[in-house]
């Protein structure tokens, strides 16, 4: 990144060698990044994150498709980013239908074949839930599509799972795939979206022509150049590594916290990522654990990061959750550097702040 700003500075649309220099930079990181996915080079474009590459394609294929048929199918669990684009694209007249999870956080295949009609012109699942970690069927799904001869376009938000599963874009049968760059330690206000080829998807956003017409906007090459590192990590062995790592974590936490802390409920299913641990702990309001654990330099959630300010889980809500295991619910994210000893010094620390709270509330109560 540094590089990009210092050495390589130039436009990577200019003629001039400076610009040149840059365009190599960028081209090279669009190729590391479709090597992660599976994709040719030319079916990534580099957006300024999920956000952005969910609001792509699900305004995009409602553009082109909406003639063809209304229908749109997600699930009552997706990120913001697709649920405030669907509620816009009801208002322009789409018919969005949100198919439920089961208790397990698992998306309801019965209740997605019962969705699936003619009229449906788009489907877009998450791969990973990022609030519970539970893997959803997209490999059902696109086996699902095609026994019924359906036309529908598919779409992932891939953003919790990139660098973490193996992610193949043929085998998986998607059309469309949005990432993050910070997911993967790289930097913030940087993704990608991968396109199939073949598959036609109006520009976005209209200007220079950058992104070949696709998204236009001189390019952010020292994001694209930090998403392009991160990626090349990922080639050489660092999505295995950070997985196992992980694993070792949560596996750690989620043994001391089932040994330890009496009433507590483990959100999502055993097969659950790696990466996200989501326990309620009955008698406690999560937000005041989060804060009690932020003191001792401990940074957990209740929900998603990127919704935090909203009321309650739209996700453990789905589930079946009642009011107060949502309320007690916390959620706690993992990555590669994240070690089984540090998961002691945040059960010593959480078991003080749940016991603290609890008899706290128990005295309230009384009075």
């Amino acid at each position: 990144m540094t590089d990009a700003l210092t050495e390589r500075f130039g436009n990577p649309s200019s003629l001039y060698s400076v610009g040149l220099d840059a365009e190599k930079l960028l081209k090279a990181a669009r190729a590391t990044v479709a090597k992660t996915l599976g994709a040719e080079p030319e079916e990534v474009y580099f957006t300024s994150g999920g956000t952005e590459s969910d609001n792509t394609v699900l305004k995009g294929v409602w553009e082109s498709r909406r003639k063809q048929g209304k229908r749109i199918i997600t699930t009552a669990v997706e990120h913001p980013a697709i649920l405030r684009s669907c509620e816009w694209l009801e208002r322009q007249g789409a018919e969005v239908v949100y198919v439920p999870v089961k208790p397990d956080g698992v998306m309801d295949m019965d209740a997605f074949r019962a969705a699936l009609n003619d009229d449906t012109v788009l489907v877009s699942v998450m791969h990973v839930n990022n609030e519970t970690g539970a893997v959803m069927p997209l490999e059902e799904i696109r086996a699902e599509l095609d026994s019924r001869g359906s036309s529908a376009l598919f779409h992932t938000d891939a953003v919790q799972s990139y660098g973490k599963l193996p992610i193949d874009v043929r085998g998986l049968g998607v059309d469309f795939l949005s990432l993050s760059g910070h997911k993967v330690h790289g930097p913030k206000g940087i993704g990608a979206l991968y396109v199939k080829k073949g598959v036609n998807l109006p520009s976005f956003v209209h200007g220079g022509g950058q992104e070949k017409g696709f998204r236009s906007g001189t390019e952010n090459m020292p994001g694209i150049a930090g998403l392009g590192a991160a990626a090349e990590l990922l080639l050489n062995g660092g999505r295995e590594k950070r997985l196992e790592a992980m694993a070792a974590a949560k596996g750690r936490l989620l043994t001391l916290i089932k040994e330890g802390i009496p009433d507590i409920k483990i959100n999502g299913p055993e097969d659950a990522l790696p990466a996200v641990l989501n326990v309620s702990f009955i008698g406690c309001r999560g937000e005041v654990l989060l804060h009690m654990l932020e003191q001792s330099q401990i940074y957990v959630s209740t929900g998603s990061a990127c919704s935090s300010h909203s009321k309650g889980s739209h996700v453990l809500s789905a589930m079946g959750l009642r009011p107060e295991e949502i309320e007690g619910a916390v959620r706690f994210s993992f990555c590669g550097g994240n070690t089984p000893q540090q998961m002691d010094y945040v059960f010593e620390k959480l078991k003080d702040a749940a016991e603290s709270q609890r008899r706290l509330r128990k005295a309230f109560n009384r009075k």
